[in-house]
């Protein structure tokens, strides 16, 4: 009987080995579990925050239409600029003149330009509609009545300039707007006060009309 069991037993030992055996030699990974492969992000949409199908957020649309309206402002500023250096019989005019087309120059290229790109915003091709309309306008002006105009529409654009950046600086979420809005501030910011020596050297009002 002892014999017999023993037997049997290793009869069903080796049926066992040999269906493992079997099973492994089927498994397409040597016996390993299958891992499902990661799912990784699509090309940009890590970096960016992004998610597909997501529409700007109002802010975005801010900073959007702030970038746009700087760049067209920088190219008016730089145009009427050269303007002045043409037209102007006046040292300190065409010195403030010269400083503007040469800042606003920097700003454009170095800063809003690569700003516009990464925020999916279009360079204006010029200044818009209502700069077009005051570069006609000094365009048929000459001498003293030049430079006041002239003064006076530097004084009116850089007190709006510098209010508008400073509020976008303090509004935007986007660090590379915000670092350009406080960077423009602060050369706009500098730009007022020369024009505003300018002015009280022509005695030229801060307020009046164009």
């Amino acid at each position: 009987m002892a014999k017999r069991s023993s037997g049997r037993i290793f009869l069903y030992s080796a049926t066992a080995l040999l269906a493992a055996a079997t099973a492994i030699a089927q498994s397409p990974s040597g016996g390993m579990p299958q891992q499902q492969p990661s799912q990784q992000p699509s090309p940009g949409m890590e970096s960016s925050g992004m998610t597909p199908g997501t529409a700007p957020t109002s802010q975005q649309f801010g900073d959007q239409a702030f970038v746009t309206k700087a760049l067209a402002g920088g190219e008016a500023e730089v145009e009427l600029g050269q303007l002045a250096q043409q037209k102007s019989q006046s040292n300190d005019v065409k010195q403030f003149a010269q400083k503007m087309v040469a800042d606003h120059s920097q700003m454009g290229d170095k800063w809003f330009k690569p700003i516009a790109k990464n925020i999916g915003v279009s360079v204006p091709k010029g200044p818009d509609k209502k700069d077009k309309k005051l570069i006609a306008k000094l365009q048929t002006l000459s001498g003293q009545d030049f430079d006041n105009q002239y003064i006076q529409a530097m004084l009116k654009d850089h007190k709006q300039d510098l209010k508008e950046f400073k509020e976008e600086a303090q509004t935007t979420q986007d660090p590379n707007v915000k670092q350009a809005a406080q960077q423009g501030a602060t050369v706009i910011q500098q730009h007022l006060q020369m024009i505003e020596q300018v002015a009280k050297n022509h005695n030229v009002p801060e307020e009046g009309s164009m």
